[in-house]
């Protein structure tokens, strides 16, 4: 069983001289639009519970306003609750004091901004081995760390350049090999790819996955994408005027929206190029003759066999174990849906 590494209960963020107060009104029903017009306070949380497991992404999505970036910077307390719990590994993050938290946030957590932070006197290197100067490591020690990062994001031989020397798809990988250098458990990605061009967005996206494969850490990812939500996401998390609205694995989000503005988000979203074959396979091990599929496969990539043989094909994991079935009949209702 997977281990919660975040746990969000009853968090409620609301900004304004009589935050504590309006919780109240909150409470007893009190929407984002009638907390601003009638009290002149703006809702930022409403009673947000989330649990996140180590190791996956968790991403959270929402348009402009909806409470996502006040979220994630309740991780690391850069947002102060007006009433609520977060818990990384069962400590209190809301209770810690002032040096408690300066080393929570040196140690366990790594931050990656949209406009990626750098400081335009120092170069990479520099910018990269920034958190493990301010621990106190030694130079030699933060440099040959700095540099293993640099290299990790594909900027060797771009150590000793400048940050506007750099394409901005470039400060984006020093931006992140600078929140890994620290060797953080927690990594928190505030809209890190959104001011990004399309390709360099792509390959950050591919980049980061892969680098997932083998760190294993835990990150909380911002968006407004559902595209960039449903190639990165384990778990994604929707808000809507500071609510959660709900909280599913990609697949789940797609075939079951919890209402309405999910229901919108995921409208016009290609079913076939992003739900996977495990998402719709039965799992019932039948062995079916001919060609077989794997189950990370998209559905998209198995059309032209299943076009073929217009039948049942046998799913199979990474090991070619039979796992299940797929049947012309499951992708066509997909396809119907989309």
């Amino acid at each position: 069983m997977s281990k919660v590494k975040i746990k969000i209960q009853k968090l409620y963020k609301i900004f304004g001289s009589k935050a504590k107060e309006m919780t109240q009104e909150v409470k007893k029903g009190v929407d984002k639009d009638e907390l601003l017009a009638k009290y002149n306070h703006v809702l930022g949380l409403d009673n947000i519970n989330l649990d996140i497991e180590e190791q996956t992404i968790q991403v959270v999505m929402g348009l402009s306003g909806s409470g996502k970036s006040t979220l994630i910077r309740h991780i690391n307390r850069l947002i102060e609750p007006t009433e609520g719990v977060v818990l990384v590994d069962n400590q209190d993050v809301t209770k810690l004091d002032k040096n408690e938290l300066l080393d929570f946030r040196r140690t366990r957590t790594g931050m990656v901004f949209q406009r990626f932070g750098l400081f335009p006197h120092q170069n990479i290197i520099d910018n990269v081995q920034l958190g493990l100067s301010i621990k106190g490591v030694e130079k030699a020690e933060a440099n040959e760390t700095a540099m293993f990062w640099i290299d990790k994001v594909g900027l060797n031989g771009f150590e000793y350049k400048f940050p506007n020397q750099l394409s901005g798809g470039m400060q984006q990988r020093v931006g992140l090999a600078r929140a890994l250098a620290n060797d953080p458990d927690i990594l928190l990605m505030d809209e890190a790819f959104s001011a990004l061009d399309p390709l360099i967005r792509s390959d950050m996206q591919d980049q980061l996955l892969e680098l997932q494969k083998n760190l294993k850490k835990t990150i909380m990812f911002i968006t407004h994408d559902l595209d960039e939500a449903l190639k990165l996401g384990d778990q994604i998390a929707i808000l809507n005027g500071g609510k959660l609205v709900q909280n599913g694995k990609p697949e789940e989000i797609l075939l079951n929206p919890a209402d309405d503005y999910v229901t919108k988000f995921v409208q016009d979203v290609n079913r076939a190029k992003v739900l996977k074959v495990k998402s719709i396979m039965k799992n019932n091990g039948q062995v079916v003759e001919g060609p077989k599929v794997n189950m990370n496969d998209s559905i998209e990539s198995c059309l032209p066999i299943i076009l073929d043989t217009r039948s049942s094909l046998s799913v199979v994991d990474d090991q070619n174990n039979i796992v299940g079935s797929i049947s012309d009949k499951e992708v066509a209702s997909i396809l119907r849906n989309n």
